[in-house]
């Protein structure tokens, strides 16, 4: 056990206490490591979004990626390409949402506030948009056309309403 100093030893506590609880109460022993519904989802960091629940998944039923806004990046297709030939996924499932944070800030506004303050211009995109529908689509697109993938025939997204907790299909065009 580590003894290095918490900054907030309450909030360590906090989580080991739940985590504690959860292990007594959920696990059973090991799980297989491939995902038993043989998928992969790209979902949004955002904290109202249970995409577990959402998509009425157990644990171990999926790899879940999640990024501010749920976009597909090079990070995002590194992960998916090891999830399909390393684990043998074959579906992806993008859930973006309402509401999202994303759509609230400006490129290159952060990227200016962020070399003002380091003294460094972020050299990875925000990948901000104005709408999740629209960014929906185009993760498809970056999906379809990446070389990295085996799989692309399977490739749904969603929209998460934060107001109603329904999903709603979003048609590639």
């Amino acid at each position: 056990m580590d003894d290095a100093p918490s900054p907030d030893a309450d909030l360590v506590a906090d989580l080991q206490t739940a985590n504690h609880a959860f292990a007594a109460a959920h696990f059973t022993g090991m799980r297989p490591l491939a995902p038993a519904r043989h998928m992969a989802i790209v979902a949004c960091m955002d904290s109202r979004l249970d995409v577990f629940d959402a998509l009425g998944l157990d644990n171990g039923d999926a790899h879940v990626i999640r990024n501010a806004g749920g976009v597909v990046t090079d990070d995002v297709i590194r992960s998916l390409m090891l999830s399909q030939r390393l684990m043998g996924t074959a579906s992806i499932v993008l859930v973006h949402h309402t509401d999202c944070g994303m759509q609230k800030v400006s490129e290159d506004q952060m990227k200016q506030e962020v070399e003002a303050e380091t003294g460094m211009r972020p050299a990875f995109a925000i990948e901000s948009f104005t709408d999740p529908y629209a960014n929906v689509r185009q993760s498809i697109s970056r999906l379809r056309h990446s070389p990295f993938l085996l799989h692309k025939e399977l490739i749904v997204g969603f929209v998460y309403d934060v107001a109603t907790g329904l999903l709603n299909q979003v048609a590639e065009r």
